[in-house]
């Protein structure tokens, strides 16, 4: 396979991790020092594992979630090195929402070739729009009820 379509098999890896919450799955898609952000979405940033914590302990709300990967640019590649933006598009039903949710914008990897295939070093999440909150995050349900 040429260094393109393990890079695209990685990123759709991740979508399926995230998608079907097989943690360890989703750790395989990352270095053991990855640095994760996904301040943009309102959600956790950090280790790879601190985001694992994160997500087992957040994410099992979301009665489903089907992360669409596409336009896979690989900005800069070196021989051990890429650098990948991807768009996504992911829809999902919140917890106690009825109608469905979208969000969708752009994955910023930044690659390394180790010996078991390309993994991520860094991943940005650039979320660009969200429609339909439903009733909204929990957080966002925290922070309305300390409002009252």
């Amino acid at each position: 396979m040429t260094d393109e379509t393990q890079i695209a098999a990685l990123l759709y890896r991740y979508a399926r991790a995230v998608d079907t919450k097989d943690w360890e799955l989703y750790r395989s898609v990352f270095t053991a020092d990855a640095y994760i952000d996904y301040s943009s979405a309102g959600a956790a940033v950090g280790s790879r594992d601190e985001v694992v914590d994160w997500f087992a302990a957040n994410l099992g709300a979301l009665p489903w979630s089907m992360h669409y990967i596409t336009n896979i640019e690989v900005l800069a590649r070196g021989p051990e090195t890429a650098t990948v933006r991807a768009m996504f598009y992911n829809p999902m039903q919140l917890p106690g929402a009825t109608e469905v949710s979208a969000c969708g914008g752009y994955y910023h990897h930044e690659l390394v070739r180790t010996a078991g295939g390309w993994r991520s070093r860094a991943l940005r999440e650039e979320n660009v729009w969200f429609t339909g909150r439903g009733q909204g995050s929990s957080a966002e349900r925290a922070t309305d009820d300390r409002k009252r």
